[in-house]
């Protein structure tokens, strides 16, 4: 967040707002590569839960080869149709268009080196050795940081300095990842392997992710161009701010989920349908539980928060934090449930339904704003979709597993929405008497956060979860 805030300044509202907009041309692409990261963690889970080593090496060597061949299509289409986009269609200040150039070669590079190391994320998530996101993660965020730091001095275009760092920094780690995987785990050695079942298998599956995630890509990224074609740079700068914010808290759960979701793949593998559904249920309460005790407060201290924060806050900046926060609420439980869809291997038909319902976004906000000129109506439309989506994968997961409605409603949002009714009152109403200053603001969130803690503890939590708690505050106090 600090380096958010030192790159608002550094930049400026316009050349933030581009750096933005056109790194979400080429994460338009992201579809193709977000169905093989889906294919890669499902196939390599899979087969360690099963523990069949030798399949596994097949399903890591094939996998580089088809990440491989999937950049060099990406290339392709990104300095084609890309490219044409860019320069003919984007509302961008004719003074800034060899930056934006610059932006979008520098992005086209760190997506398809990202697109290449894909199997080897995936073998670390599925061997769920999660301490390496920690620790790589840290490292990652200082050097950004830095990376911030060296082009505030260099006496050179900022928004190209910082897109050319930012490349440099990705291709770095991307060869950081690779090295750890192929010291740690065994099938990470490419081989050339001739499996045509195999190969079919895979890209059946990728083929109908490609599908799915090809409606989410154009409802997020196509926003972002929408809004750039009926407003100007400065409201993509804004929604950008608050997209920064918001995949920051996102990670709460994000980090959660990541080392819940091989363990649903693998139990679904083994035959363990009933221990899958446990660890679905629990997976979205506490997924829920995490992101209510950082959103909730947030939401209604975010004028404050803001101008704290950033010494020039745009206009737009505060609303599209609290619409994006709100989407937050809705699409943290997501992951378990299309983990356990993906598990089953069936996944056409939610697929085709996932896209179809994300693809609408884009023709109703652009109808939309064509009657009113108000860039929030796009969040709201993407809201709305998310719960449309969030509702259809519960039907989707019923068809395929004895999945009970009653009791995720019951044991998910029974639980979490009283929670959410009692510190969502608190946080409006204490909101006012004590956020005048920025001591004032931290004891809002000192108090809110108490509040949180002693609601979860008695509302959200069953009796055996606060029995594991207290036996675990006992043993550390006795050490």
């Amino acid at each position: 967040l600090y380096t958010v805030r030192l790159l608002w300044k550094v930049l400026g509202i316009d050349d933030y707002g581009i750096y933005n907009v056109v790194g979400g041309i080429v994460l338009m692409f992201a579809f193709l590569n977000n169905a093989m990261i889906a294919s890669s963690q499902r196939f390599i889970s899979f087969e360690l839960g099963r523990g069949n080593l030798e399949r596994l090496r097949r399903t890591f060597s094939i996998s580089i080869t088809v990440h491989t061949l999937l950049a060099i299509i990406v290339f392709i289409l990104a300095e084609t149709i890309g490219l044409w986009f860019l320069n003919e269609k984007m509302n961008i200040p004719i003074g800034r268009m060899t930056a934006a150039n610059w932006v979008y070669q520098c992005s086209i590079v760190s997506f398809i080196l990202n697109i290449i190391s894909v199997p080897y994320n995936a073998c670390i998530v599925a061997h769920e050795h999660m301490k390496v996101y920690g620790y790589f993660g840290i490292i990652d965020v200082i050097l950004k940081l830095v990376l911030v730091l060296i082009t505030a001095v260099l006496p050179f275009d900022h928004l190209i300095t910082y897109a050319v760092l930012i490349m440099i920094l990705s291709a770095s780690m991307r060869i950081i990842y690779s090295i750890y995987c192929q010291r740690h785990f065994e099938e990470c050695h490419f081989l050339w392997f001739k499996d045509n079942d195999l190969i079919k298998e895979m890209f059946s599956f990728a083929g109908w992710s490609f599908v799915g995630n090809m409606g989410f890509s154009v409802r997020d990224q196509g926003s972002n161009i929408i809004i750039n074609m009926f407003f100007s740079v400065a409201v993509n700068a804004a929604k950008g701010i608050a997209n920064q914010i918001g995949n920051v808290i996102n990670g709460f759960a994000a980090n959660f989920t990541m080392a819940l979701n091989p363990q649903i793949t693998k139990r679904y593998a083994s035959g363990q349908i009933q221990s899958m559904l446990d660890l679905i249920m629990n997976g979205c309460k506490y997924s829920l539980l995490l992101m209510s005790l950082v959103v909730l407060p947030v939401i209604f201290a975010a004028p404050e928060l803001l101008s704290h924060w950033l010494d020039d806050v745009a206009p737009y900046t505060i609303g599209f934090l609290q619409l994006v926060l709100i989407m937050s609420l809705v699409d943290c439980v997501v992951s378990p449930i299309t983990t356990a869809l993906q598990a089953t291997g069936k996944i056409k038909k939610f697929q085709i339904i996932i896209s179809l319902i994300m693809l609408s976004s884009l023709p109703l906000a652009w109808l939309v704003l064509t009657l009113y000129a108000n860039p929030y109506l796009v969040i709201l439309i993407s809201i709305g979709t998310s719960i449309i989506a969030l509702g259809t994968r519960l039907v989707l997961l019923h068809e395929l597993i004895p999945f009970s409605y009653k009791r995720f409603l019951s044991k998910v949002y029974g639980k979490c929405l009283p929670f959410a009714l009692i510190v969502g009152t608190l946080s409006w109403y204490s909101y006012p008497l004590f956020t005048t200053d920025l001591i004032g603001l931290l004891g809002y969130f000192c108090i809110i956060f108490f509040v949180e803690l002693v609601s979860a503890y008695i509302i959200v939590l069953g009796k055996s979860e606060r029995m594991k708690i207290r036996e675990y505050i006992l043993n550390s106090l006795n050490k």
